[in-house]
């Protein structure tokens, strides 16, 4: 189906604009608010169709020149498209609408987001797959092609093809650097690319890791063993960057997943560490770690002035990862207890909080469902204060019915959906009312931010 002259009204899921049309509600890829354009449907759901921009007739104020060679392929920033200060503005609108139109519930303050400084290259964590099957582009033909080899992104869509990234915009340049030499390595002596179909080849993934003051983490992640060229190719990386940390896995499993394999030292650390909120912690090959330090930073500072944690209180962190956030607070509280179901990130956790001298603060690995109930508030004492850092699937509702039930004096609620937070928030309503809400950007040209509320008991 096909329309002509359709304005595009607002930002919508997923990064699109939105447009209506006879009551039909149409996403429309790559659309930008205030565009006049026509459109072609390639999807339809029950609720909502997709389309795509076939002709541009006007285009919107807040449109700018996107900057990435990628754009429009990789399928990520997809706000590229979008001046920075309207991303912020369209973000911050976003966030408030979620808890007013999707939980329906009243905030007493909301401040302006808390917009991000850095734009580009702010990310200290990339992961890039290799593949023998490479995605073609428009104006590319198989039989004009040295070979098919990629290592980069996996196309939208398609868990079989990768597109061959050549900058990326979003880590520090160093990782195209990094990212490019090992490609190129690989190329000239013959690597086998993996395969995603038939599991076969030997080059499987890359991840990259960095630090505010430079230091680098490369972990490779070879799909078998063979000792020689696994060898050849770390020296030579090892050679080319000198990384802080170096390590690899093998990983002869079906899926990409690693948190079940051991990562081995090459050379250098194992571990790099980074700084945060004047505390530090150690990220290994397997570690969570906020993708955006610089703002990670700010986040955290709003969740904690919301807190307004006092000497004498006792807090809870409920899904604290490596625990980040849980020992800002114990360097505050009189105690803080963070939850997390990832056992190895408690682990982590522990470690963080001996290397900062912490010894107020307790970690527990389990399934927030299972472990946060009545015995658990009778071991660890009464909250003072909640925090919770939940995944965007948002809170299980026996977590929130028991948030209801334990009736702390004051909850912290960060989001990185203010969608499911806006769910979650609508079942607490009925006991708390938010007092304050604020929107933090931690992934600009992209349509994700996080949102933090304080909730008090009525």
């Amino acid at each position: 189906m096909h329309y002509e002259n359709v304005e595009l009204l607002a930002a919508g899921g997923e990064g699109h604009a939105l447009a209506k049309i006879e009551g039909k509600v149409i996403f429309v890829k790559y659309g930008a608010p205030g565009d006049v354009v026509d459109l072609q449907v390639v999807g339809r759901k029950k609720k909502f169709s997709l389309a795509k921009i076939t002709k541009l007739h006007k285009e919107s104020e807040l449109r700018r020149e996107p900057f990435c060679e990628h754009y429009g392929t990789c399928g990520g920033c997809k706000w590229q498209h979008i001046d920075y200060p309207s991303q912020a503005k369209l973000k911050d609108t976003w966030a408030r609408d979620c808890l007013t139109r999707i939980g329906k519930v009243e905030v007493e303050e909301t401040l302006p987001i808390v917009a991000a400084e850095q734009l580009q290259f702010y990310r200290n964590k990339m992961e890039y797959t290799f593949s023998n099957k490479r995605w073609l582009y428009d104006n590319e033909t198989l039989e004009e092609l040295e070979h098919t080899n990629a290592l980069g992104f996996h196309a939208p869509g398609r868990f079989d093809k990768v597109l061959a990234i050549n900058k990326c915009w979003l880590q520090d340049d160093k990782g195209n650097d990094i990212r490019n030499f090992v490609y190129e390595y690989c190329i000239a002596n013959d690597y086998t690319f993996y395969d995603l179909k038939d599991h076969t080849g030997l080059m499987r993934n890359l991840m990259l890791r960095n630090t505010k003051a430079g230091d680098w983490m490369v972990n490779v992640i070879f799909a078998k063993k063979e000792d020689d060229k696994i060898e050849r190719l770390l020296k030579a990386i090892q050679e080319e960057f000198n990384p802080k940390a170096l390590n690899y896995c093998i990983n002869e499993k079906l899926n990409d997943s690693t948190f079940d394999q051991e990562f081995i030292s090459y050379s250098g650390d194992f571990e790099i560490q980074e700084e945060l909120g004047g505390l530090k912690f150690n990220i290994s090959p397997k570690s969570f770690f906020q993708t955006n330090p610089v703002q990670a930073e700010k986040l955290y500072e709003v969740a904690i002035d919301f807190a307004d944690i006092q000497p004498t209180d006792v807090v809870y962190d409920l899904y604290c990862g490596t625990g980040t956030i849980t020992c800002v607070a114990a360097t505050k509280a009189k105690k803080a207890v963070g939850v997390e179901i990832v056992e190895e990130a408690i682990e982590a956790a522990k470690v963080n909080a001996g290397i900062n001298g912490l010894t107020n603060v307790e970690f527990l690995a389990g399934d927030m469902k299972d472990v946060f109930n009545a015995a658990f508030y009778a071991e660890h004492g009464k909250p003072d204060i909640i925090i919770t850092d939940p995944p965007r699937s948002g809170m299980h509702p026996k977590v929130v019915d028991y948030l209801a039930e334990i009736a702390a004096p004051k909850i912290v609620y960060v989001s990185c959906n203010p969608a499911t937070q806006a769910r979650d928030l609508a079942m607490l309503d009925a006991k708390y009312k938010i007092v304050k809400s604020q929107a933090v950007d931690m992934f600009p040209q992209t349509h994700h931010a996080e949102n933090v509320v304080v909730l008090e008991l009525r």
